[in-house]
């Protein structure tokens, strides 16, 4: 059981059989009556965020998460398919669990799914990837590393910004949990 007073940013609680995350957090003590917190949660099933207020030192149940690594294997029908790398089982995800890490999945990428109660809820990916760009205008004589930006599809559909310099057919890195481009990788 935690307090109100353990809660942090990224804590994950269950509340009504459902496992939450705690997005937002404040601790409250107003001058009449007790203290109380304010939280912003998100349900880790279906990605919706509600507001909910505990009285200061109310007791919560810690959501019980596990973790397994499994792999990318393909895409059918809004459906996702991984491959346990222990037990070679496939379970399948919608694409309304995976709350936009579809953008960056590739065939045979290792990830990590969450379950809650033996029942998969989403996934983690890892902090980067490396992704080819498929379609970008092409870069011009005079554009520097330094000097601003441009749009770029990746072969996952995704678009991001990237340097003048970049050009079709190069490897990206890229960093999943903003979207943000890191660095161009020579292979």
């Amino acid at each position: 059981m935690l307090s109100t007073g353990d809660f942090r940013n990224g804590l994950k609680i269950e509340i009504d059989g459902g496992p939450y995350i705690v997005i937002e957090f404040l601790h409250v003590k107003p001058g009449k009556g007790g203290a109380f917190v304010r939280t912003k949660l998100k349900n880790m099933r279906d990605a919706s965020v509600i507001d909910r207020t505990f009285r200061a030192g109310e007791k919560v149940l810690e959501a019980k998460i596990e973790e397994k690594e499994m792999q990318f294997l393909y895409v059918q029908d809004e459906n996702y398919y991984f491959l346990d790398l222990e037990t070679y089982e496939q379970i399948s995800l919608r694409a309304d669990q995976l709350e936009g890490s579809e953008r960056y999945l590739i065939d045979n990428i290792n990830i990590a799914v969450l379950y809650f109660k033996k029942e998969p809820i989403t996934i983690i990916l890892p902090n980067f990837v490396e992704l080819k760009v498929i379609k970008t205008e092409p870069s011009h004589k005079g554009n520097t590393a330094s000097g601003g930006s441009k749009p770029a599809e990746l072969e996952t559909g995704v678009i991001i910004q990237v340097p003048f310099f970049i050009n079709e057919g190069d490897i990206v890195k890229v960093d999943t949990r903003t979207g943000d481009y890191i660095e161009r990788v020579s292979k």
